[in-house]
């Protein structure tokens, strides 16, 4: 369960209570006596603290101090921090519901806080039989009392609600373990969402997709004892914007032990994350079409787990894909590019106006940039990829462009096959993203997502487990291709 958050105009009563303002001046009368401003006044301007708390002894009141930040993204982020902060002591004080104060008119940054606070609220408990420490917060009331602005927040809360909850399903998938879910159930989860949202969705069984030769999925399957699937979400509204569909694509691989190259040591150990990228695309098509806006969008999700079986896939195999073409498997731990280039030649019969695809691919992209932000290349769509990553700083899911270029491709053909599967130690995000790129003819947008869509410590609103990068980002993007973004 994760917080909602409604708007307001009525006068709250008595309970917690979180003041936001941008300085000390504008305080709202009645709420603090001068004692109570004077301690506010120290800790702001000696200390330079940002969030203040006042024990009422029945209730909390906090005071939130919009940091003076130039920067729109980043004071925007620091607004998410902030909220995550004091969802965190107001889960520790059991507290059920908290009104959100904006004397301002200051809704960006509110929704911010609030989007903190939900967003730090999640916990994934099915597995806990002691839930003792289980979040309590349930409602965020955001009280404005400029009711001009209502019906316009009253849209954008509704959204943010669908997303949050979006999010919250895909750490869902993410966190799940492989004892639950199998690229079976993962398919039956995506249906259930398509259910839910009013999409539609259709799942090929492996006799579907031995009959489309989808030899790189099949073949990453062939360790496994369990099917693999690949499920497809639709929203095609009417009066869609678009007659070409944007296309997601999400890597599923539901477990990936490397195959027969096994991965060593602990490098398995949270390899149930693997399908990171599926749960965004599964999540990002419910958001859309729960929030019924008007783009045509299409989602591809193959799910397979990659094992050592008897019939497992070895360095030196030949598979043919999708569209034809041959790959030489150097190495079965570099799957997912194989699953990925099935479903991408996939999309061409959509004729789609741009595919973009995510994948937790490469250990090569988390040793450039870390967990702060994805790695992203693109061909035949740099103006998209700049609105992209527009909604990137938006959010706070940051892409990071690496190039597409020539040399890099010729790093994965092979001598014996048409392509190659590895290529050379270095730059290996980019040689994978080249290997990617030739199965498309279209514009085309690779994302990188190993680094932040799964994290072992928490990092503020982002919690620790499954992140549910991309939902946040890919929405917002649909929202400013939509024109709905408000």
């Amino acid at each position: 369960m994760i917080p909602s958050i409604i708007l307001t105009n009525k006068e709250q009563e008595l309970g917690h209570l979180v003041v936001i303002v941008t300085k000390f001046s504008k305080l709202p009368a009645g709420i603090f006596n001068a004692a109570e401003k004077t301690y506010l006044k120290g800790q702001v301007e000696t200390l330079k603290q940002d969030v203040v708390s006042f024990n009422r002894l029945s209730y909390w009141v906090y005071v939130y101090f919009i940091k003076d930040e130039k920067d729109r993204s980043k004071r925007l982020e620091e607004s998410r921090k902030a909220g995550d902060k004091v969802a965190g002591f107001l889960n520790a004080q059991k507290a059920a519901r908290v009104a959100l104060f904006d004397p301002e008119g200051k809704s960006d940054e509110v929704l911010a806080f609030a989007e903190g606070m939900v967003l730090g609220s999640y916990q994934f408990l099915k597995y806990k039989k002691d839930r003792e420490k289980e979040n309590t917060l349930e409602t965020i009331e955001i009280y404005t009392n400029m009711p001009e602005e209502a019906g316009e927040e009253e849209t954008r809360i509704t959204r943010l609600n669908i997303l949050l909850d979006s999010v919250a399903r895909c750490r869902d998938l993410i966190n799940e373990p492989n004892s639950f879910l199998t690229a079976t159930v993962f398919s039956k989860e995506v249906e259930k969402m398509a259910v839910e949202s009013g999409a539609k969705s259709e799942v090929l069984n492996k006799q579907k997709l031995t009959a489309l030769k989808m030899g790189g999925l099949l073949g990453v399957n062939l360790g496994s004892h369990e099917p693999p699937t690949f499920t497809v979400m639709e929203w095609h509204p009417a009066g869609a914007k678009n007659k070409k569909p944007i296309v997601l694509v999400g890597k599923g691989v539901v477990y990936d032990t490397g195959g027969m190259n096994l991965k060593p040591g602990d490098s398995m150990l949270n390899m149930k994350d693997d399908m990171s990228g599926a749960a965004a695309v599964a999540a990002t098509l419910y958001a859309i079409a729960k929030a019924r806006l008007p783009i045509y969008v299409v989602g591809l999700m193959p799910a397979t787990d990659n094992r050592p079986g008897e019939k497992a896939l070895v360095s030196g195999d030949i598979i043919t894909m999708h569209n034809g073409m041959t790959v030489e498997v150097l190495n079965t731990d570099a799957e997912g590019r194989l699953i990925l280039a099935d479903a991408l030649s996939y999309a061409t019969q959509y004729d789609p106006s741009l595919v973009i695809d995510l994948a937790t691919l490469t250990g090569a992209s988390v040793r450039a940039i870390g967990k702060f932000g994805a790695v992203a290349m693109q061909a035949k769509a740099a103006k998209e990829l700049e609105t992209l990553k527009s909604s990137g700083y938006e959010v706070y899911e940051r892409l990071v462009e690496f190039p597409m270029w020539d040399e890099y491709g010729e790093q994965v053909k092979s001598d014996l096959a048409d392509l190659k599967n590895l290529g050379p130690p270095e730059a290996g995000m980019i040689t994978a993203g080249k290997f990617l790129e030739q199965f498309t003819a279209y514009p085309y947008i690779h994302l990188d997502i190993a680094g932040p869509a799964f994290i072992e410590k928490r990092d503020a609103y982002r919690g620790q487990g499954g992140t549910g990068f991309g939902v946040r980002l890919l929405f917002d993007y649909i929202q400013k291709i939509a024109g709905t973004g408000v």
